[in-house]
């Protein structure tokens, strides 16, 4: 009997630089376009003039960091969460956009705090002729942080997620914010979804016509070159969209066909989230 030699194992399933860039790109335009679908659904905060939810958002923010326990802002999370049930905001997307995310980034700022604040030691940590020993207050000091962090992005996630991105601008405008300002934003917002609308047609046309596996220099030279080919054709239709802007008479304001009016209802929830935000830095004030 003859001995069969192992076949090698297949790499027909293994997905590539390619197919894994495309994939990300698609998701985040699908992202973006759920994301605005959702701001014009019916909900509680939906239903709200877009002046009052910034304002109403601005003041919960303040009040977060102006929170010194983690009660205090326990009670400012439920309260953001319970706002975003009331305006069908999926749950599970909620939490997982804003806490994937924040415990990396925010533990990463605060990890010296940890070691070098003053106070009891939890435990020695020997790492060569180092000796490191975590605090008591350190570590109290970053759950803090860590929460005051989410409690904010949570906030400032939710407002997005509730209002079409042209009333947040004409809101900032309302509220005085510099022009400049809102229109870089207005602009940024609007190339970021162009730019990878493009780079997601751009890597489609690439893998509908290649024939077989490519090797990983090959794709590695082609996202390369891509790379410069997209910055460039960006920066060229950045302008000619500018200059289309002008000649269409854009003077920097933003505006929309929407007209608000202030009822009843957005002076009873500015004035509730005003109170909300009081209790709370009072109740962490007493408790720390």
């Amino acid at each position: 009997m003859t001995a069969v030699a192992a076949s090698p194992a297949p790499t027909e399933g293994r997905i590539g630089w390619l197919e894994q860039t495309v994939g990300g790109i698609t998701s985040n335009i699908e992202h973006a376009i759920f994301t605005e679908r959702h701001a014009r659904s019916e909900g509680w905060l939906q239903r709200r003039d877009p002046r009052a939810k910034l304002v109403g958002f601005l003041m919960a923010i303040v009040a977060a960091s102006l929170a010194s326990s983690v009660v205090g802002l326990a009670l400012l999370y439920a309260a953001t969460l319970a706002a975003a049930r009331a305006s069908r905001v999926p749950f599970g997307f909620f939490v997982k956009r804003v806490w994937l995310g924040i415990p990396f980034f925010a533990g990463v700022v605060v990890v010296p705090a940890i070691f070098f604040v003053p106070g009891a030691r939890v435990f020695d940590l020997a790492l060569g002729p180092a000796h490191l020993a975590p605090s008591w207050n350190g570590l109290a000091g970053a759950v803090l942080f860590v929460s005051r962090v989410g409690v904010s992005v949570s906030l400032a996630v939710l407002m997005v997620l509730t209002t079409p991105w042209a009333d947040v601008l004409k809101s900032l405008r309302a509220l005085r914010t510099p022009q400049v300002f809102v229109l870089v934003l207005s602009m940024t917002y609007r190339y970021i979804f162009l730019f990878l609308h493009t780079a997601n047609g751009i890597l489609l046309a690439r893998k509908s016509r290649a024939v077989g596996r490519t090797s990983g220099g090959e794709q590695r030279r082609w996202i390369t070159g891509t790379m410069g080919n997209l910055m460039s054709r960006a920066f060229k239709m950045s302008n000619d969209v500018y200059g289309a802007m002008l000649a269409r008479g854009f003077t920097g304001e933003v505006r929309v066909y929407s007209t608000y009016r202030m009822r009843a209802a957005d002076w009873l929830a500015l004035g509730a989230t005003a109170a909300f935000g009081v209790v709370a830095v009072l109740v962490s004030r007493v408790v720390a």
